[in-house]
């Protein structure tokens, strides 16, 4: 290993498809040694995975780390947001957990929205109306569904709970992953009891909540773990919040993110509350807000509509008048979780290359209506949001036809960071303040994580836009049938 200038951190990104290690100086910010495992995720309507393969891949990942990781003062783990793991008395997984694209609990989603007060009630006392990606709803169908399963948990926790927990013996999370829960108020920063009464989950079962800053505890002696007994862990968080720190995000500044899911959010200094249930009122790593929107489909969908056409991922034209509303996973925003794809004005003369382009404008579509949202007034984050550049990150981000696509649909400059892996780097960002004393934000900037080319603004594509916008209203109510939650288009 080449000298360092500081001290050591590892920050960790176990997302749905797989964990990843860096080891980064906390001075400059120079990643020195990297890991990556794989994670097997089921398929069909059931998204689970086996947590125990997660700490398989974290202990693979830190030992492809080699020295370093051994040299590390502190350590954080960012996690797939809203997947329900459920343990049994041995502190054991009763059952895989259900990952957050598992989609089966939306009659649960619904049913628990109605009982509860309606949209208004979760937005304003929660901070989001729940989607069946929310860990509560899951709970409920695993209740309802697997009845023994439910009997046997002894502890519930998120990803990131779990891997944090297998590193240090105690039971935390943070507020940025557990305002992912629907159990957890946004209006108090308390666990929510007539949430908890109305899914049948008892507090004892839940994580204590760890403020920013603090620690989770610290590693325990553990054969498989490269580090000293007594290294530092930081609280976590959830994926989305560890790519904010990542980024040292700034107020209002718009984030893209392409990913299996798209997402999109920004950072506000304002509770968020939006009824619609479109704009998720996320907490962040830091004692701020997330405002967040999810779409399911987003590279995977337009990678495997590529791949039906026998087409490299960048082989789009121009031209055509076909339109594809994605759905391949049912989606989130639109509510529609029992969607399908649709594809709407095929012709004789329509070729794969436009049909791959129609994909990937109706994804990138989902994401910049999600994205307006986002940043109106409601959330808090319209003052330096104007004008800001777009900043595009995840693994579609490098793509040129993805750039290209959410330039021209926008409207607005786009940047890409050069920094790879902003989920595992914010985690590293975290363990780096908890070590330093630092904001984790402030860390990212020092090491001008967001740095990247910017890529100019292009006229708006309004025909595309209207077309896509007439195509989802016209489908609306036999999306909705299937959906069984109806359009929020």
């Amino acid at each position: 290993m080449s000298a360092v200038d500081g001290p050591l951190v590892v920050g960790v990104d176990s997302s749905t498809q797989s964990t990843k290690a860096l080891v980064v100086d906390v001075a400059t910010g120079r990643v020195v040694a990297s890991g990556q495992a794989p994670h097997t995720v089921s398929s069909g309507a059931a998204r689970e995975s086996d947590p125990e393969q997660w700490w398989q891949a974290l202990t693979e990942a830190l030992r492809q780390c080699g020295d370093p990781a051994r040299e590390a003062a502190a350590v954080s783990v960012g996690g797939q947001q809203h997947g329900l793991v459920t343990l049994g008395a041995d502190g054991r997984p009763v059952r895989p957990a259900l990952l957050w694209n598992d989609v089966r609990p939306a009659p649960q989603t619904a049913r628990l929205i109605e009982e509860l007060g309606g949209a208004e009630w979760w937005a304003g006392r929660i901070g989001s109306v729940p989607a069946p990606a929310f860990t509560a709803p899951k709970w409920a169908w695993l209740r309802e569904h697997e009845p023994d399963a439910a009997a046997a948990t002894k502890a519930v926790r998120l990803p990131h709970d779990y891997l944090t927990e297998r590193l240090t013996g105690e039971a935390t999370t943070d507020r940025g992953d557990a305002s992912g829960t629907g159990w957890w108020a946004a209006a108090t920063e308390t666990y929510d009891s007539d949430v908890l009464s109305a899914i049948g989950l008892e507090p004892a079962l839940l994580p204590r909540v760890v403020r920013p800053g603090g620690a989770a505890g610290t590693v325990r002696a553990c054969a498989e773990l490269p580090f000293a007994e007594g290294v530092l862990v930081a609280a976590g968080t959830g994926d989305n919040a560890a790519a904010a720190l990542g980024l040292g995000l700034r107020p209002g500044t718009p984030v893209v993110s392409l990913g299996t899911s798209g997402t999109v959010y920004a950072v506000s200094q304002e509770r968020p509350a939006d009824p619609s249930g479109t704009v998720a009122g996320f907490a962040d790593a830091r004692g701020d807000w997330l405002p967040l929107a999810c779409t399911l489909n987003c590279t995977l969908a337009v990678d495997r509509v590529a791949a039906l056409l026998g087409l490299d991922r960048e082989a789009v034209e121009p031209g055509g008048g076909a339109t594809f509303l994605p759905f391949l996973d049912g989606e989130r925003t639109p509510n529609l979780p029992a969607a399908s794809g649709l594809l709407h004005g095929l012709r004789h003369d329509t070729s794969a290359g436009q049909l791959l382009q129609a994909a990937y404008d109706g994804a990138a579509f989902a994401l910049l209506r999600a994205l307006d949202l986002v940043l109106g007034p409601k959330q808090g984050t319209v003052p330096e949001s104007d004008g800001a550049p777009l900043l595009l990150i995840g693994g579609g981000a490098r793509g040129a036809a993805w750039q290209q696509t959410v330039r021209r649909l926008s409207g607005r400059a786009v940047q890409v960071p050069q920094a790879r892996e902003l989920v595992a780097l914010g985690a590293a960002a975290q363990a780096a303040g908890l070590l330093t004393g630092e904001d984790p934000a402030e860390v990212a900037r020092r090491w001008d994580t967001a740095r990247g080319p910017l890529l100019e603004p292009v006229r708006r594509d309004e025909e595309a836009l209207e077309r896509l916008a007439a195509v989802l209203g016209d489908a609306g109510p036999l999306l909705g049938a299937q959906g069984g939650s109806g359009a929020r288009a």
